[in-house]
């Protein structure tokens, strides 16, 4: 989920140059470079001045980081660790973790250029901030069904449409690298299991769900390592396996 840094921000004098938006001459010496000559962030006076690269920080190890770990706490409740059955303990983490640290990385991600991580973040931390939702009591989400049988067929149309939209994101995941492709892979096998859990009434499907994320949160924990580490600073690298890009 890298994301592309865009050009620096240049005051550009129009009446010097012979042809109608020229950027061949700046003038050095405008307001827009502030004092001595250093670039200032923005001067709206100026309509034609060029965008200014974001100075916002990396947020794809943290966006990555807040979903596994949600991500993980349920995938154990669902294999049923420890004996915990009853997925509430996930709901403070679905609301602050994977909920609004994931949706707060994918707004920081738009500035960036990163419009593939900014709608995976944004997406998927709105998707824990609403499983939180049906979890809570008060929200009267779960009292409202009349049976058993109708809320876990709703939970089953509910994951099962985030399938859906996971299956449409690794569409946008295969031109990154091997080790993204397989996060949504094995993310896309978890929400269909824990789908089908729900419309077939399966604890096997279930716990195959939850024994899946397990390994989704895994595999999602290498990815954040890896764009965690600095080149120039960390004593080594985790390989994502890089694809060839398509060329023109």
């Amino acid at each position: 989920m890298s994301d592309v840094e865009k050009g620096s921000i240049s005051h550009i004098d129009r009446s010097s140059s012979p042809e109608k938006g020229s950027i061949s001459h700046i003038d050095r010496s405008s307001p827009a470079n502030g004092a001595n000559g250093q670039q200032a962030l923005w001067d709206p006076s100026h309509a034609y001045a060029a965008r200014q690269p974001s100075r916002i920080g990396n947020p794809g190890a943290l966006g990555l980081f807040s979903f596994a770990s949600t991500a993980l706490v349920l995938s154990f409740i669902n294999v049923q660790t420890r004996g915990v059955t009853t997925p509430n303990v996930v709901v403070g983490m679905a609301i602050f973790t994977g909920g609004l640290t994931q949706l707060l990385a994918g707004m920081w991600s738009f500035p960036r250029g990163n419009t593939f991580g900014a709608t995976i973040f944004s997406s998927y931390g709105a998707f824990w901030m609403s499983y939180a939702t049906i979890l809570i009591p008060s929200s009267g989400v779960i009292a409202s069904y009349s049976s058993p049988a109708e809320l876990d067929n709703a939970l089953g149309i509910y994951l099962m449409t985030w399938f859906i939209f996971t299956i449409l994101m690794s569409i946008g995941a295969a031109r990154t690298n091997i080790a993204f492709i397989a996060l949504f892979f094995f993310l896309s096998l978890t929400f269909l299991f824990l789908a089908l859990a729900k419309l077939m009434n399966s604890v096997a499907c279930n716990t195959a769900g939850g024994a899946i994320g397990i390994v989704t949160a895994i595999i999602t924990y290498y990815c954040a390592v890896s764009e965690l580490l600095v080149y120039e600073e960390s004593y080594f690298m985790l390989p994502l396996g890089p694809l060839k890009k398509r060329t023109a």
